[in-house]
């Protein structure tokens, strides 16, 4: 897998803090590479390995126009010198966006699909159908999240993380979140934080923690009333929100994932929903690239990418 830079734990300081006797530290996965940020990293890490020990030459992996996944498969599969397909939710629009075309000028095919076809990608004749068009290809699903991921993402917490109380993630396709709870320790509380409107969720999550038999040691919850309207959506107090974070601690985040994530740990902080001596480790998981095509579609500038 490529070269990883060092990843460090950043303790956050802050007045409200002090005022709740809690203590919040920030695991800066979004400067462990340049490209394949954050999550990303973990999840791609045992799926390239496979694909490489079943000798495919090329990986099949789906997303929507923005989706840091596809430009981070984009650029790991050329590093490990693997073609790359890129299965696009949505027609095809000119120019294309940052996102897309970074994933372009790293080998990625581009292959765009109606929505309604797209709902289909898990099916095994649809599946028959891109390798009859393609060829052979190993597969790795839509945001990364399978088995081997959620193994990756086992790999996020470390030795020096054990004496943390609350570990808290962003929830997208639920890879993250069940490679920690994987890797929980019994004093400790995970918390996901969901990017997507529903409580369906909840139970999204236990099927897949069900599935890859993950039976956490500690607690875990999922908080669904900090998504903003639903996926990608969002609203100028989020925006500010990101702003003043950048002002006060230099980090970016993003409105899709991060932006919700610290914003809801800020909130169950105030609102006493946190207790009194806690521990926090936040993750932050990456994802920057986003960034730049939110403020192509939108005009909304947002704070300058941390690396």
């Amino acid at each position: 897998m490529i070269n990883a830079n060092p990843v460090f734990n950043q303790v956050l300081k802050n007045p409200l803090f002090e005022e709740k006797e809690i203590k919040v530290t920030i695991k800066r996965l979004d400067l462990i590479h340049p490209q394949v940020s954050g999550n990303k990293f973990f999840k791609l890490k045992y799926n390239l390995e496979k694909a490489k020990s079943e000798r495919q030459n090329t990986v099949l992996t789906f997303g929507g126009a923005f989706s840091n996944h596809i430009a981070a498969v984009a650029f790991a599969a050329k590093a490990e010198g693997l073609k790359s397909i890129g299965v696009i939710r949505g027609e095809e629009t000119s120019p294309l966006n940052h996102t897309l075309k970074t994933a372009q000028s790293n080998g990625m095919k581009l292959f765009f699909i109606s929505r309604e076809l797209y709902r289909k990608k898990k099916e095994l004749t649809f599946l028959n159908d891109l390798k009859s068009r393609f060829g052979d290809f190993f597969v790795i699903p839509e945001g990364g999240t399978n088995e081997l991921a959620i193994f990756g993402t086992s790999e996020i917490l470390n030795k020096e993380d054990k004496a943390f109380s609350h570990i808290i993630t962003a929830i997208g396709t639920g890879g993250t979140f069940a490679g920690l709870a994987k890797s929980l320790l019994n004093h400790q509380t995970l918390i996901g934080i969901s990017a997507l409107k529903g409580d369906f969720i909840h139970q999204e999550i236990k099927d897949l923690l069900d599935i890859h038999k993950i039976t956490p040691k500690g607690e875990t919850k999922i908080m669904d009333n900090f998504h903003f309207g639903g996926y990608a959506k969002f609203n100028k107090e989020l925006i500010d929100f990101i702003w003043k974070f950048y002002e006060d601690y230099k980090i970016a985040l993003d409105p899709i994932y991060t932006g919700k994530l610290i914003f809801g740990v800020w909130d169950m902080i105030s609102k006493n929903k946190i207790p009194k001596g806690s521990s926090l480790l936040i993750i932050h998981s990456g994802g920057l690239q986003g960034n730049i095509g939110f403020t192509e579609r939108t005009g909304i500038k947002l704070p300058p990418l941390s690396m």
